[in-house]
């Protein structure tokens, strides 16, 4: 297992949870606008973390710590997540995987399996701007859209979020997404966070005033439309 970062408490990447967080690299999106551009461009560059300093941590923080986010780059990649789910699993904690919803496979498999408690998905913007704010040239929408269908059986909570910047969304890229998303559980706009880390820029942060107006159009579908990083 390659682990490139290791939080080891946070009290608000898992909702009402005390937990830590993993970090595996490499990713199949290059959204300009992400923070953690080295673990997406270059993850061999990262010096990794010795799996079992990770579970020995974990192993000792067991009753305090209530659960484990797995993020990155994209978890969904990493041919050896559900092996690294089970063994988190087996130590009794509750997992919550972070992605970008481009291997819908991999989700179900993952909720087929009872391997995760809770998803965030990112949905990065109206479907014609999709591959833009991904920052690729092409993108199987259809991908987005399965994942999308899975999560809304509600097998599994979960949250679809939307990192809002000034450049690259706008009014109408909410009113494509409300009626795409709709009757969610929860849909959070986060607003954009400066970062030395990005892959390209530059991008600055939605007013207040913009992303209330966002969630306003979003309400308009879906009654559990909430704000952060304000």
């Amino acid at each position: 297992m390659k682990i490139y970062g290791f939080n080891k408490t946070s009290l608000t990447d898992y909702p009402g949870k005390l937990s830590a967080i993993i970090f595996l690299g490499g990713c199949n999106f290059r959204c300009p606008f992400c923070h953690n551009g080295e673990l997406v461009r270059n993850p061999e560059s990262q010096i990794p973390i010795d799996w079992d300093e990770v579970y020995s941590y974990l192993k000792k923080r067991r009753g305090l710590l209530d659960g484990v986010v797995i993020t990155g780059g994209e978890p969904t990649l990493d041919s050896t997540l559900l092996d690294l789910l089970r063994q988190i699993k087996d130590l009794g904690y509750l997992l919550k995987l972070d992605s970008n919803g481009y291997k819908p496979d991999a989700l179900e498999s993952v909720i087929d399996k009872k391997l995760v408690d809770y998803i965030a998905m990112d949905i990065k913007n109206s479907k014609e701007l999709y591959a833009k704010t991904c920052g690729l040239k092409h993108i199987d929408i259809s991908r987005i859209e399965r994942s999308v269908e899975l999560l809304t059986e509600d097998r599994v909570p979960y949250e679809f979020r939307t990192t809002v910047t000034k450049e690259l969304h706008s009014e109408s890229s909410f009113l494509d997404i409300s009626s795409w998303i709709k009757d969610s559980r929860e849909y959070y706009l986060q607003s954009y966070v400066d970062s030395q880390n990005i892959l390209s820029g530059p991008f600055s942060a939605p007013t207040s005033e913009e992303l209330e107006k966002y969630r306003e159009i979003l309400l308009k579908t879906n009654k559990h439309v909430f704000i952060r990083n304000i």
